[in-house]
């Protein structure tokens, strides 16, 4: 489902409980993460309602390198012949999606949390375990802004992944904040600004530190790799996150 202008010249697409974002300017549009591989109808039909097509995307940009962020990536680099930005350190993860390091075990949590089974199957169905890994990477230099439409500040906010980044867009008083802070964690399906659980978040510790940077951003819109955009400030977002904790 496309939900947009959630920020100004920023669309959401939302599909299967995985977010994906498109940044609109006058060179075209920048996809951020990839979804799942069912992603791709919505995707089509987000750009064309736009008033777009599909080669208008112009580049993709990783967050991260989880399996539900690069669902779409390798049909995108062989059809459109897309460029993919993500941290050098997503590298080996974008090869092998479903080979990243976690706290804690994944197998108990449909077992304490049942409401979350509805999401996972959701991801299951839009295709989740036919993701595959993608070797064709431009880095991303932290700190700088990304020469694609939109031009997004990268920051790094390790902790989820070794090489999460986050997108910061000042001049839309907007953050992209991937899974470095969520406002659904679909391991549990607690809502509200939180870390994902230790299922799928490499090291808390990092994770809870980061939060501090997109804190600082002051953007007043906090958009997730999952869950619904925040619009009261990434410095309540954060405070939120920080005592709701992680799962």
């Amino acid at each position: 489902m496309l939900f947009p202008d959630v920020a100004e010249g920023v669309h959401l697409i939302q599909h299967a409980n995985v977010n994906c974002w498109l940044l609109e300017d006058d060179d075209g549009l920048t996809l951020v993460d990839a979804g799942l591989p069912g992603t791709w109808r919505e995707l089509v039909d987000a750009v064309n309602h736009l008033g777009h097509q599909l080669t208008n995307i112009r580049a993709l940009v990783l967050t991260h390198a989880h399996f539900d962020h690069v669902g779409m990536a390798r049909r995108l680099i062989r059809e459109l012949g897309l460029p993919v930005h993500a941290h050098p350190d997503e590298r080996e993860l974008a090869a092998h999606p479903f080979r990243y390091d976690h706290e804690n075990r994944i197998a108990p949590y449909p077992l304490r949390h049942p409401r979350a089974l509805p999401g996972l199957l959701s991801m299951l169905l839009a295709g989740a375990p036919f993701t595959r890994g993608i070797h064709e990477l431009q880095s991303l230099t932290v700190e700088a802004r990304l020469e694609v439409p939109g031009r997004p500040r990268v920051i790094a906010t390790p902790g989820h992944t070794y090489g999460h980044v986050a997108l910061h867009l000042p001049e839309r008083d907007a953050v992209i904040s991937g899974d470095a802070l969520v406002t659904l964690d679909p391991y549990t399906a607690l809502r509200g600004p939180r870390l994902v659980a230790g299922a799928a978040t490499a090291d808390e510790d990092r994770a809870l530190a980061s939060l501090d940077t997109i804190a600082a951003t002051g953007a007043r819109h906090v958009l997730p790799g999952h869950g619904n955009p925040w619009s009261r400030g990434a410095g309540r977002a954060v405070q939120a996150a920080r005592r709701n904790g992680m799962a």
